[in-house]
């Protein structure tokens, strides 16, 4: 959110004023003394707050809406993909609302709260996005500049505008539309489902397998050592592989092995090496 608030920010808003056909044909014809771009962009920046656009046709090429209604699409979606995560957690049971004493959430079934403001900003968020993603696509285009299509697009900004605030309410403001925790369903869903441990189990034997710790091996690159493979590729060994000397049970003398402890993937761990 705050990287999409971010790039909305630094859009720069262009502004004009060099005439019908942008190069200050008819203000210079009227005072030629005047230093008319520098007087515009004094104007532009000074008094208007923007950014002053010295390259122009007849209109302002909106190429600066297209990007800021770009960034608020950005924006929007972020809020868009909260809105249905915090819907999907409700029905599941993840997150439940708390009763309004009194509220009727349902006509059916008075018993029900339904997650309406979650449900509303979806709907007012899409609907923002699509005129904003039209109007991003059709403003920066024109026929040499000479047609109104743009103008008739551009009475339509206010109401793309419109539903974005519509769709930032969904903040819970009314108590019966507050998302909290109902305790217990998360973790009956972790407790069932114990192949989330694979990687953090994985990691904890390659540790073992290395014999070094994290702060050891960081910023240690060994050269490796290899071995012919079946398909005439490389297995890679670790670098600190040794020959074992055979003393140890069930070890061969002359067998690949590393120090440490447990088994390796293509070796044994073994405190037999020299």
């Amino acid at each position: 959110m705050k990287r999409a608030r971010e790039h909305i920010a630094a859009v720069q808003l262009l502004g004009k004023m060099n005439g019908a056909v942008g190069n200050f044909n008819a203000h210079l014809s009227a005072y030629p003394e005047v230093d008319w771009p520098a007087f515009s962009k004094r104007v532009i920046e000074g008094q208007l707050g923007l950014t002053f656009n010295p390259l122009t046709t007849q209109i302002e090429p909106h190429d600066y809406m297209a990007e800021l209604f770009h960034a608020l699409i950005g924006f929007n979606t972020v809020l868009l993909d909260l809105c249905r995560d915090i819907w999907s957690y409700i029905s599941i049971g993840y997150f439940t609302q708390k009763l309004k004493e009194g509220e009727v959430g349902s006509s059916t079934m008075p018993h029900k709260v339904n997650p309406i403001d979650f449900e509303n900003a979806e709907g007012n968020l899409g609907l923002a996005n699509a005129l904003l993603s039209h109007l991003a696509q059709k403003l920066p285009v024109s026929r040499w500049q000479r047609d109104l299509t743009d103008s008739t697009v551009l009475r339509n900004v206010g109401v793309a505008l419109g539903y974005q605030p519509a769709g930032l309410r969904f903040r819970p403001a009314r108590p019966g539309q507050t998302a909290g925790g109902r305790g217990g369903t998360g973790a009956r869903d972790l407790d069932a489902s114990w192949e989330v441990l694979a990687e953090p189990i994985q990691t904890s034997h390659a540790s073992l397998r290395s014999g070094k710790t994290v702060r050891e091996a960081e910023g240690t690159h060994p050269r490796p050592r290899h071995r012919p493979g079946r398909a005439g590729g490389l297995h890679r060994y670790p670098a600190n592989s040794r020959r074992c000397q055979g003393t140890a049970r069930g070890h061969d003398a002359g067998q690949l092995h590393w120090p440490g402890r447990g088994a390796g993937e293509a070796g044994v761990m073994c405190h037999d090496v020299r």
